[in-house]
């Protein structure tokens, strides 16, 4: 049974976390720095967090006595990933293992329809949605909307996987018919008319405490994250302040111990629509780690470790993340060397890569750009855009040779 030890004087604090992808890799950094270990539960020895972390249990999120190994003897237990099963998580809690977020509050993570209906209940906008367990509740639900609808499976999708937009009810049928012949439960929602997505992060410790970083624009491609910009441009002040006000309300409302990411959608009305919410450091918080003063990481463990939450405050007037995706076809040129030549040419850039085989289409890395002139946004983005397709791909865009 995993119950918690009462730590001596000399002794480091351990937060166990489960998953060993890159989120754990950059919570392992900044724990180094605050003088704690973090406990890693990994599928395998060469995943993102178990190649650089000194403490690595090998296990699954969804073997009970793997969840025990990787909690026994740690401060608190979270998450790189929602995906551990709650009841498993209760029976954790139930042993007197430290959860943090708690299992109550990880179901809205993990469960879009279980989130839309408390957030609803909350008084907080969100597209209009129904649970679908045949189609001709999906037909009804399509009639109502006049417009088209998004069908998404309930539990298990991220990076755009488990969700489809339909063309029209017909498409909307041929979506749901294969998710309900695989088993996996579904729901429905109103396309909504986007002027962009943003996403509003925030951290929460158990004393209370809530920190807000700024609201920033993400840019997605093929239903991925491809760009962040701190903080969004031209979003109103007024609209800046709410967003963080609604993602400090829901970490209170629902409980959340730990960073939260509220992804939004901002209408062409003006409106904040929420869409998901993660319950851990996110992507659209890399952007912390070189652009404000506490890094998305740090204020995890803080929170979650119920220490004072650190200034969440940006460092300059404008940072740009750009994720590093594997190319189609992987270089021949060795990501050394491109990392290499991208020094050479943009001394600037901040590099964080994740130790991760290159697949196409897989988050391997990010880079951020840190700048002084808002006005410059454009030529900022377009470096950050250019320096990670380098990383992917062996080539600049603009022809440059870097031999030449």
């Amino acid at each position: 049974m995993a119950v918690p030890t009462t730590r001596t004087p000399a002794s480091k604090p351990v937060v166990a976390m489960v998953g060993g992808g890159q989120l754990a890799r950059m919570t392992h950094q900044a724990a180094i720095a605050l003088g704690q270990t973090l406990r890693v539960l990994a599928t395998a020895p060469d995943e993102a967090a178990a190649q650089v972390s000194p403490d690595v249990v090998i296990g699954s999120h969804t073997d009970l006595e793997d969840l025990r190994r990787v909690a026994a003897g740690a401060d608190a237990l979270t998450f790189d990933h929602e995906h551990v099963p709650t009841e498993l998580l209760d029976k954790l809690v139930a042993e007197g293992v430290n959860v943090q977020p708690p299992p109550q509050a990880l179901v809205h993570a993990q469960d879009k329809l279980v989130m839309r209906r408390r957030l609803e209940a909350l008084g907080a906008r969100v597209p209009r949605f129904t649970g679908i367990g045949t189609l001709d509740e999906l037909d009804d639900f399509a009639r109502r909307i006049g417009g088209p609808v998004v069908v998404k499976a309930v539990r298990g999708g991220y990076d755009g996987r488990g969700v489809r937009m339909a063309r029209d009810p017909s498409h909307a049928r041929e979506i749901a018919t294969d998710f309900l012949a695989d088993g996996v439960p579904v729901m429905a929602e109103e396309q909504v008319n986007l002027r962009r997505e943003l996403s509003a992060l925030v951290a929460r410790s158990p004393f209370g405490q809530g920190a807000a970083w700024p609201v920033v624009e993400t840019v997605q491609a093929d239903g991925i994250c491809v760009q962040v910009i701190a903080p969004a441009p031209e979003l109103p002040e007024d609209l800046a302040a709410e967003g963080q006000a609604l993602a400090l309300r829901l970490a209170a409302e629902l409980g959340v111990v730990g960073v939260l990411a509220v992804e939004l959608f901002e209408t062409t009305d003006g409106d904040l629509l929420v869409n998901e919410l993660a319950m851990r450091p996110h992507n659209s918080g890399h952007w912390t780690m070189d652009g404000a003063r506490t890094s998305q990481f740090e204020q995890h463990l803080r929170a979650v470790l119920d220490y004072p939450l650190g200034d969440t405050d940006a460092i300059a007037p404008v940072t740009v993340m750009a994720n590093v995706l594997g190319a189609p076809q992987q270089p021949a040129m060795a990501l050394d060397e491109r990392l290499h030549h991208l020094f050479a040419r943009m001394p600037d850039a901040r590099v964080h890569l994740y130790g991760k085989q290159e697949r196409p289409g897989r988050k391997v890395g990010h880079i951020n750009f840190v700048g002084s002139d808002p006005a410059n946004l454009a030529g900022l983005r377009e470096r950050a855009q250019r320096a990670a397709h380098w990383l992917s791909h062996g080539e600049w865009t603009d022809g440059w040779d870097p031999h030449g």
